[in-house]
């Protein structure tokens, strides 16, 4: 019998660098040698994507299973330009929980040096120092823990596994009274409700706005109901007041919606499994049987919970009447569409406000203010795609904002929006079609609530509310217009090959029961490069005719892989879904590749 190891593609693993330094180390740098007898997961990942965010909680229990023998790093690559901030990625790392090394690289050296296409994606090191496998979107742990298990047995008969602790440590924490709020909202007692985020806690806070009258939640991490003391969330966001006095939370990485009884102090769960919704699962049915995906914010419009779906790209609604949920607008598909609900692509929408007329919202990754109307048609006020993003006053059309997480209306029609990478607060006026900037002297708004005459701020990255006088002037700014740092993959115009390359996982095979089990959607901003090759199909090769009138643009990919553990006597063998979407920024020269490779799973051979 052989016992040899098994035979798999091999590069060696290129050093890791990055000009911000090393967070969660001690102030202890770390180099690829200082790592070798470890198995290494390189995380590269950026804190405005809620697909890092998923796979960052996918990361937990691996890590904690395989902590003497792996060593995840994060690799920290900014899209925004807030992002390549240093204090904004210490916060990022702390907001979020992230209990390993991570490498901050503004200026994404180490991503380019390990030609990553998309956030996120892993990268498996073996203990010798050899890239072994790179898995690009969320859904691969269990893939990578199979490989974990096989690196492990592989190297101790080698004896170049070496076992112990890892190099995180914990930095000390703060003694603030908020930790990172997300979003605030004002009871009908004048006192206001925080979602205090990071502590997985709702707050009330009187009047003021700084006393602390009660805490809502143990503290830690858990979805169980009941009262304050027991009741658990996981960094909960959104808070929507309900006409029977009752409030809403959108309970994030719970994947659940909650609700809050002021009046009892009891909190219940209304929707969602506990569990992430993923591709091909129900999209509607009772509550508390279909999954959801990271909702973000909800609010009270037309008689139902409108819930901003950050983790899939929709709108979903709860119906208090009969205990449904139900998509009401979206595909899935990133990017910004408008049009019929159906139809329209949203980006990780983020919040939301209601008026009469409209339904306001702000859609982080596109940077975009956008408004659903009441037959469901989707609109946009400002932005204009994934890629571009900035600070610009003035008519609509051509104004920037920066992720933005928040939006509240204001008394006179018009909105506030809480400009959260540009660390502002904005306006935008659907009756002069203009935006100005309101103030700039904040750190991360989220969110803001009216309280009066006043809107009082979600500070997030201050860990406080901030209350202002709304202006009656507005704040003059210099304009600023970014685009991503990413630099625009060069290709040859014509014919290109676009291959998403995807190995099943050791011990699995393609899952072919109900037909195909891959998909492959490809589209184009703007729709004119494309010649021919977008659209839908099952095969995750495709050959597309780039337009040459078009000199630059951007690829959209979305891909979907599914696979099952290949046991023959097994009738209900475990699958997995494997999912990505890739927006790759194409500039056309004659010079340019004319192969297109996207690592969905495995190595590009």
């Amino acid at each position: 019998m052989d016992h040899s190891a098994p035979r798999r593609a091999r590069v060696r693993a290129p050093e890791l660098t990055g000009k911000g330094g090393w967070l969660n180390t001690g102030g202890q740098p770390y180099s690829l040698a200082d790592l070798r007898g470890r198995i290494v997961i390189l995380d590269f990942w950026t804190f405005c994507c809620i697909n890092c965010l998923h796979v960052l909680d996918e990361l937990r229990e691996l890590e904690e299973k395989h902590r003497d023998t792996v060593v995840v790093i994060g690799v920290h690559s900014p899209k925004f330009v807030h992002e390549a901030e240093h204090q904004a990625v210490v916060d990022a790392v702390e907001r979020y929980a992230v209990e390993h090394p991570v490498l901050d690289d503004p200026e994404l050296a180490t991503w380019k040096q390990y030609a990553v296409r998309a956030w996120p994606t892993l990268v498996v090191i073996d203990p010798e120092g050899y890239v072994v496998a790179q898995h690009a979107g969320e859904g691969h742990v269990h893939a990578i823990e199979r490989l974990v298990g096989e690196l492990e047995a592989e190297h101790s008969a080698k004896g170049t596994l070496r076992r112990g602790d890892g190099p995180y440590v914990a930095p000390e924490p703060e003694p603030t009274v908020l930790r990172f709020p997300g979003k605030a909202l004002s009871l009908p007692s004048g006192n206001f409700l925080v979602s205090d985020t990071t502590r997985h806690q709702l707050v009330e806070l009187a009047a003021d706005g700084e006393s602390v009258v009660r805490r809502i939640g143990q503290g830690s991490r858990g979805l169980t109901d009941g009262y304050p003391d027991r009741v658990r969330f996981q960094e909960p966001q959104g808070l929507a007041l309900l006409p029977d006095g009752s409030v809403v939370v959108a309970d994030t990485v719970n994947h659940a919606l909650r609700r809050f009884d002021p009046e009892s102090g009891r909190t219940t769960t209304l929707a969602g499994t506990g569990l992430q919704w993923m591709q091909g699962e129900a999209t509607a049915g009772p509550g508390c049987e279909v999954k959801l995906s990271s909702p973000w914010d909800v609010a009270w419009w037309q008689g139902k919970v409108w819930i901003a779906m950050a983790g899939v790209h929709q709108l979903w609604a709860y119906d208090p009447q009969d205990g449904t949920v139900a998509v009401t607008a979206g595909t899935t598909n990133e990017g910004l569409v408008d049009g019929p609900a159906g139809e329209a692509w949203f980006a990780q929408p983020s919040g939301l406000a209601a008026t009469p007329e409209r339904l306001w919202l702000a859609d982080s990754e596109t940077s975009a203010l956008r408004w659903v109307e009441p037959d469901g048609s989707v609109h946009t006020a400002v932005g204009t795609g994934l890629f571009d993003f900035g600070h610009r006053d003035g008519a609509a059309g051509q104004a920037l904002l920066q992720h933005p997480l928040g939006v509240t209306a204001l008394p006179d029609g018009s909105v506030a929006v809480s400009d959260t990478y540009n660390h502002a607060l904005r306006r935008y006026d659907p009756a002069t079609g203009e935006v100005t900037t309101l103030t700039t002297d904040l750190r991360e708004p989220s969110a803001a609530v009216l309280a009066g005459d006043d809107i009082v701020v979600v500070e997030s990255a201050r860990h406080r509310l901030t209350r202002l006088r709304l202006p009656d002037e507005a704040v003059k700014v210099a304009e600023v217009a970014h685009r991503t740092q990413r630099e625009a993959t060069e290709v040859a115009p014509g014919r290109l090959q676009l291959d998403v390359i995807f190995q099943a996982p050791a011990g699995q095979k393609l899952d072919t029961r109900y037909g195909p089990s891959t998909r492959l959607l490809v589209s184009a901003t703007p729709p004119e490069l494309l010649r021919s090759g977008e659209g839908a199909g099952t095969d995750l090769s495709r050959a597309l005719e780039l337009d040459p009138a078009v000199p630059e643009g951007v690829l959209h990919v979305s891909a979907m892989a599914a696979s099952c553990d290949d046991d023959p006597d097994n009738a209900y063998p475990a699958c997995h879904v494997h999912q990505q979407d890739w927006g790759v920024p194409v500039r056309l020269t004659e010079a340019g590749a004319d192969r297109l490779p996207l690592v969905l799973a495995g190595m590009d051979a």
